[in-house]
């Protein structure tokens, strides 16, 4: 069978790339809201707000194309991952409701901003550790058997599980605080320099704890990273992930604006490719591969129809808007 050519492999690229986009686009504006009780001056937050209020919304767009592409190109992976997560995903969708609730009742309110204030940034910093769990859980792998679930309720809840949900956490909070640094600028500007090394400091720690955690607690990894020759090759990535940490703490101290941001979202797609080589062909751990997880080819080949042309559209949209709303966020302008 030609990988290159399968169907559910080409399936997992789509899901992935629509995961990676969520994670990036909305990773930042999530961390906005992480980062609202660092800044306390009211003008100073209208323009946190203000620079993610025109594209908050799009960027949420890809969480849904790829969970479509989830429960339509590999359904029982959708029928066991829903149950096993029950509560942090409920958990999840409630603190994006929220969110947005805070974002559009915010700049209308006088007396009860400070209340939007709160809902906004525990609205992100929920979210942002519920997708870390179930990151986590997912990792650690969930009970399957006659192809249903068959683990508890609580199992997603452990020791790992809550500190890639801190982790994630620390890594949004380092895309806000760089997105910020390319839309602000003056003192506002200055703070979130300050803020982004410690991010990114605590950021580099929680993800090598993370690398090494999942191989010693799983052999099957261990044995991808650490047998010859695997380790020859993969060197590359622990060296790339010095390197970029090395480089985004450097361009804070250097002020390099734009570029801090660009490499806070290489981080990210590096941390993404680590999990696809530590799992791959497992799309649900610990035995089921893409193949045994995927629809029918029938099903599959009907559905890449609709996502060859919504992708595009969506990347364009998502271009558009950006364009249109680039540039600095001053006080006293926004998109509201």
């Amino acid at each position: 069978m030609n990988v290159a050519f399968d169907l559910p492999v080409i399936w997992l690229f789509l899901i992935g790339f629509a995961i990676t986009m969520y994670v990036v686009m909305d990773g930042f504006s999530l961390g906005v809201g992480i980062l609202f009780p660092f800044v306390k001056h009211d003008q100073h937050r209208d323009v946190m707000m203000n620079s993610v209020a025109p594209v908050w919304d799009g960027n949420q767009t890809w969480m849904i194309l790829g969970g479509a592409g989830l429960y339509g190109a590999f359904p029982l992976a959708y029928a066991v991952y829903l149950p096993a997560m029950y509560l942090p995903l409920i958990l999840m969708l409630l603190a994006l409701i929220f969110r947005g609730i805070a974002f559009e009742f915010r700049f209308k309110s006088n007396r009860s901003r400070p209340f939007f204030d709160i809902v906004f940034s525990a609205g992100s910093m929920v979210a942002t550790f519920a997708q870390g769990v179930v990151l986590g859980a997912i990792i650690q792998g969930v009970q399957v058997v006659d192809r249903q679930y068959a683990g508890g309720t609580f199992d997603w809840f452990s020791p790992f599980s809550l500190f890639t949900g801190v982790a994630l956490m620390l890594g949004y909070g380092l895309l806000g605080a760089s997105w910020l640094i390319v839309k602000t600028e003056g003192g506002l500007q200055r703070r979130f320099y300050f803020l982004a090394r410690p991010f990114a400091i605590l950021l580099a720690v929680a993800m090598a704890v993370v690398s090494l955690w999942t191989p010693l607690a799983n052999s099957r990894i261990f044995d991808v990273w650490f047998t010859m020759p695997n380790m020859l090759w993969l060197a590359i990535m622990p060296i790339m992930f010095l390197a970029l940490v090395y480089s985004i703490i450097k361009g804070i101290i250097e002020r390099h604006e734009k570029l801090i941001f660009v490499k806070s979202i290489a981080l990210f797609v590096l941390g993404l490719i680590g999990l696809i080589i530590s799992f791959f062909p497992l799309l649900i751990p610990p035995s089921i591969t893409v193949w045994e997880a995927a629809s029918s080819p029938k099903s599959q080949s009907f559905l890449i129809v609709g996502y060859c042309v919504l992708i595009p559209v969506i990347l364009a949209y998502t271009f558009y808007s950006y364009r249109v709303f680039k540039g600095k966020v001053r006080v006293g302008e926004g998109y509201h």
